[in-house]
């Protein structure tokens, strides 16, 4: 039996989970990854395996058809937007994530990059390297409006980093019942649209759907405060990006912290790069020793349980 690991994160470790392949006798296969292969080259070579350890693969129908031995495909984090969960289900593949997982290790990295924005600590860093002194007035988080989009384990994780900060919080999700296991502090529970309002600080933490792709476009840009700062740890689709360029060209949104993007990694021309306020990152918000840990055994758990079924 043969399984394809295609998760650069489960990759790093995997020398943790051998044992596990071992007892089975199961051989695995794992390609060099820099974000995540392409529909091409999973074409090429999906058909060889009866499990799949996936990261933010683009699983299409294309790819799904060549996999003819696939039985499982356990997906490392949270987000499935890449799998085309009806194929999968009409050639009889399973398909699993690994929820619950990162939600300070996500949140940890929000927090950090609304510090980093309201006082712009990364130009004040590149200045002092380079031999200057540059100062900068900055803005306070205390007393301002922290808007959440999305209130899972990630959201909910945010919203007690806002709380730390003395931030008043609102937030948005569909569904009403995520506000029902919030343990500490108090949020608002708001329209999508009073929380493009309302928010001094948006971050979103939202899954990619139908409904949430480009959520932050032009409308909702021009709804927002003026000097509204946006942090995206989700996503990159969730983010009209030409829309989000003009309103910092404008200086609707005084600056953005973006750790995902809609194409990965990001393009040396893409136009975002002209804007030193902003903050970027490599997709990389849930890459803790811990978290990698966590969310490498319930991947494997769920490989195995899907195989065990077959």
């Amino acid at each position: 039996m043969r399984v394809l690991i295609t998760c650069r994160q489960m990759q790093n470790c995997i020398e943790l989970f051998r044992p596990q392949f071992d007892e089975r006798n199961i051989e695995i296969d794992m390609p060099a990854v820099v974000q995540q292969p392409s529909e091409e080259d999973l074409m090429a070579i999906i058909g060889n395996y009866e499990g799949m350890i996936a990261g933010d693969d683009p699983l299409t129908s294309r790819v799904l058809e060549k996999a003819e031995r696939m039985r499982i495909i356990s997906k490392w984090g949270v987000g499935i937007d890449g799998i085309d969960l009806e194929s999968a289900r009409e050639l009889g593949i399973a398909v699993t994530n690994t929820p619950g997982v990162f939600g300070d290790d996500v949140a940890d990295v929000a927090a950090g990059y609304m510090v980093m924005l309201a006082r712009q600590l990364h130009r004040i860093h590149e200045s002092v390297r380079d031999g200057g002194w540059w100062k900068h007035e900055g803005r306070v988080l205390a007393g301002s409006t922290l808007g959440i989009a999305g209130f899972g384990s990630i959201g909910r994780s945010v919203a007690r980093r806002g709380w730390g900060f003395g931030m008043n919080v609102i937030a948005h999700d569909p569904n009403a019942s995520a506000f029902d296991s919030d343990p500490i502090g108090d949020v608002e529970s708001v329209s999508r649209d009073e929380l493009f309002r309302r928010s001094d600080f948006l971050v979103l933490c939202t899954p990619l759907s139908e409904h949430t792709r480009h959520m932050v476009d032009s409308r909702a840009l021009e709804q927002m405060r003026d000097g509204a700062f946006l942090v995206n740890v989700a996503r990159g689709q969730l983010v009209d990006e030409p829309a989000l360029v003009g309103a910092l060209e404008s200086g609707r949104i005084a600056a953005a912290a973006l750790d995902v993007f809609e194409e990965e990694p990001l393009s040396a021309d893409n136009p975002l790069r002209a804007f030193p306020q902003c903050v970027f990152g490599s997709h990389n918000g849930s890459n803790t020793e811990e978290g990698v840990v966590r969310a490498s055994a319930l991947a494997v758990d769920n490989l195995m349980a899907g195989l065990d079924k077959a």
